[in-house]
């Protein structure tokens, strides 16, 4: 239940396997969050490590094989790169934290990836503004085209005999995945929506790296386009609108990559993340329904958790092997009635 990439990478993982399935969407594929414009595949930094860190950092390295063979049997690309990231250092005191934060990544992450502190003007595609002169790099950053992402997830889920149809009626037999995003939050008392704003320019940065700063990402796509976003908006009066705060998003972005300015605007976006009480991804059994399953709450880093989380809720669905870290489990959010708001 639910055509997003969370409901899609479940149901493409479970018809690898060989199980019959059916793909529901009362607005059709990709009609939330998971059809914006960003795309960003970043990790977490790597102090303060944790079992869900831990998981995150699997599927972002899972990511670009388990993408590979989504367009291999779809036909499809969706616009899967590894760019790596470029981040601009505040002051001497980021400076600091960077390279120790690089002596944490080098540990957890392995010799695979790469993360460093060098002179900004040093750093690999769009010119960025540092206040300190420094930036981080680091190579295991990547990003996808959203939109096309999950149309190559549903491709691929009807190319192994699954179904992918507009409705909203469970089916009463077989097992379940609800993955209904940010309404089925609410409809549990255990989160909502969070409005975010996007927009899309003109111009093409190739395979540069992705740009980060706080509360914004630069995204380079594969169309010649780059991605601008986002806010993070927990009340709003409409949903579907873009306004002052996404100009200001846009006018932060041309102050850290001047090259930016004057490039024209394709598009402006707004959508509703699903944000959990505990803002933690909900993945596992639902608790007190056997047979239904709860994939929820990818908050901004849902395209980041699919892949694992696709693959180990077919395990769970299919054999009933449970490899999913229990800071992700459901029953833990749902017995927290202080959570429920």
């Amino acid at each position: 239940m639910g055509a997003g990439v969370f409901g899609l990478a479940a149901a493409f993982a479970c018809a690898r396997r060989g199980a019959r399935v059916r793909v529901l969407d009362r607005r059709g594929i990709g009609a939330g969050a998971s059809g914006g414009l960003v795309g960003a595949l970043a990790p977490h930094a790597p102090e303060g490590w944790n079992e869900a860190k831990a998981f995150q950092l699997e599927s972002l390295v899972m990511a670009e094989g388990w993408w590979a063979e989504v367009a291999a049997i779809s036909g499809a690309d969706p616009g899967y790169g590894r760019i790596g990231r470029v981040q601009p250092l505040a002051d001497a005191a980021a400076v600091v934290r960077a390279r120790q934060r690089g002596a944490e990544a080098a540990a957890r992450w392995g010799r695979d990836w790469l993360w460093q502190v060098l002179p900004a003007a040093e750093a690999p595609g769009l010119a960025v503004a540092s206040p300190s002169g420094f930036a981080v790099h680091d190579t295991l950053t990547a990003r996808l085209e959203p939109r096309r992402a999950v149309a190559a997830l549903a491709m691929a889920v009807a190319a192994l005999g699954g179904q992918v149809e507009t409705g909203d009626t469970a089916p009463e037999r077989g097992a379940v995945i609800w993955a209904t995003g940010w309404e089925g939050l609410a409809a549990l008392g255990i989160g909502g929506p969070e409005k975010g704003q996007a927009l899309r320019l003109a111009t093409d940065a190739g395979a540069a790296p992705l740009v980060m700063a706080p509360g914004l990402f630069l995204v380079p796509h594969a169309d010649g386009s780059v991605a601008l976003g986002s806010t993070a908006e927990r009340k709003f009066d409409d949903p579907a609108s873009t306004d002052g705060q996404l100009d200001a998003v846009l006018a932060r972005a041309i102050a850290l990559c001047p090259a930016l300015a004057g490039a024209a605007v394709l598009e402006r976006w707004s959508g509703l993340r699903p944000r959990a009480a505990s803002r933690a991804a909900l993945l596992g059994a639902w608790p007190g329904r056997p047979g239904h399953y709860l994939a929820n709450g990818g908050f901004k880093i849902g395209f980041g958790l699919a892949p694992l989380a696709g693959e180990r809720l077919a395990e769970l669905v299919l054999h009933g092997h449970d490899r999913i870290p229990a800071a992700f489990d459901p029953s833990v959010l749902l017995a927290r009635e202080d959570w429920k708001r």
